[in-house]
């Protein structure tokens, strides 16, 4: 199968020819993202970051892309407040002026939106006060993210805010994936479940490789892989989600950056017992000192490649590892699909390491999976088929556009088009 050129590709966006932009911010704890992003041709116009925002001691980071040049400024950034402020102030001193860029809407994304909200909403202050009441399920995030909302409703008050949710696309998920095995009486009234990550990639990822190849959503079965920092894998049926890694929060699943993904839940009481560690300091191990940092010393996979070149065995079996827990989510979730069409590689490793891509494949061939070795190597940044020719599933790259499937569920939230723009009972 092959992919469809472009311009035959259909284009379901064609009717926000007379929207203007969205302002997508994505606001971390002590950093913030921002992109303004044109929702009909996909490009960003101009994007930037605020980092290092209230740690004492370090002076902020600011940076700012537009027309293909890049600004860097070292101010103080003691609060959310001041980053948005000095973002704006970028667009203001160097382009592009908001006035002029016909800002539609202003996009947050939210990391958990538990089971309240299924899809992108309008904000108002009821739904800062119930994404506030979410906190618990989030605390590393949540905070931060209501913080953001707050500011920038403050800083531009007289453009629509919409929050897009992070757990929104696994809303959907069949019970018994959803479905943790302990006292049903203690899940319902602590709110736990499997709730998933990364939602906003996967759904984007899912449409756009069946757009790629000119096929209907509906008839595809798909395994997306969301291979970064974070990573975390899913298995979607049609274009409805049947299971994914991540849990509760965006600990479980696969090996990541600094966290562990899964393990025996009794480590935690192991540790407790026998090393004294306090709540604090296991969620500080599990999620800060863990992954491919606590097995090898890095988390950055170009100097994980450099220390397994040069003979490194803990950062050589760090891969195995990582590799390892991969190979054992597709093989699970091919046997939840029955059959799988497409295996969607994205992310910052998916999209560029043609090892970790190599490795995950190799041994799946009984499976029909497999990728070419010139293909997959190939020095390109666009979606493609790697996969050789005579396989049953097709294995691509296709680069994620979080940015760009939040402005576009923007726009359908403010129109009212969005089909799952709706917070559901508590």
């Amino acid at each position: 199968m092959s992919i469809v050129p472009e311009a035959e590709r259909p284009t379901p966006y064609s009717a926000y020819g007379a929207h203007g932009s969205v302002l997508v911010l994505n606001s971390g704890s002590s950093s913030l993202k921002y992109q303004l992003v044109n929702p009909v041709g996909g490009e960003a116009i101009a994007a930037g970051t605020v980092e290092r925002i209230g740690e004492s001691g370090a002076t902020g980071i600011v940076t700012h892309t537009f027309a293909g040049n890049k600004t860097r400024r070292e101010l103080e950034v003691p609060d959310h407040g001041e980053a948005l402020r000095l973002a704006l102030g970028m667009f203001a001193e160097i382009g592009p002026h908001l006035e002029d860029a016909g800002i539609y809407a202003v996009g947050h994304r939210v990391v958990h939106g538990g089971a309240e909200f299924s899809g992108p909403v309008v904000v108002d202050d009821d739904v800062v006060a119930r994404i506030d009441a979410l906190v618990p399920l989030a605390p590393l995030h949540n905070p931060a993210n209501v913080q953001g909302i707050r500011v920038a409703r403050e800083l531009l008050p007289h453009v629509p805010h919409v929050a897009v949710f992070d757990t929104a696309f696994f809303q959907g998920l069949p019970a018994e994936a959803y479905t943790y095995a302990i006292d049903r009486e203690v899940a319902a009234t602590y709110d736990v479940r499997r709730y998933g990550f990364h939602g906003t990639s996967h759904q984007y990822v899912a449409g756009k490789v069946a757009r790629v190849l000119g096929r209907r959503v509906q008839d595809l079965h798909t395994i997306v892989l969301h291979l970064g920092n974070g990573a975390s894998a899913s298995a979607v049926r049609g274009g409805v989600p049947i299971d994914t890694s991540m849990g509760l929060t965006p600990l479980e699943g696969l090996v990541m950056g600094t966290r562990s993904g899964d393990v025996d839940p009794a480590v935690v009481f192991h540790l407790a017992r026998n090393a004294g560690m306090s709540i604090d300091e296991l969620d500080t191990l599990l999620n800060k000192r863990s992954g491919m940092l606590g097995l090898s010393g890095v988390n950055d996979f170009r100097e994980l490649r450099r220390l397994i070149d040069g003979g490194d065995e803990a950062a050589a079996l760090a891969f195995d590892v990582y590799v390892h827990r991969l190979k054992k989510y597709v093989g699970a979730y091919a046997a939840l699909l029955g059959r799988v069409d497409v295996v969607a590689f994205t992310a910052g490793v998916g999209e560029n390491d043609a090892a970790v891509r190599a490795a995950v494949c190799e041994g799946l061939e009984g499976m029909g999976i497999a990728v070419d070795p010139d293909r997959n190597a190939a020095p390109r940044h666009d979606e493609r088929i790697i996969s050789p020719d005579w396989t049953s599933t097709l294995v691509m790259v296709i680069p994620t556009m979080e940015e760009l499937a939040i402005a576009r569920q923007c726009v359908e939230a403010v129109d009212g088009r969005h089909p799952s723009s709706a917070v559901t009972a508590g």
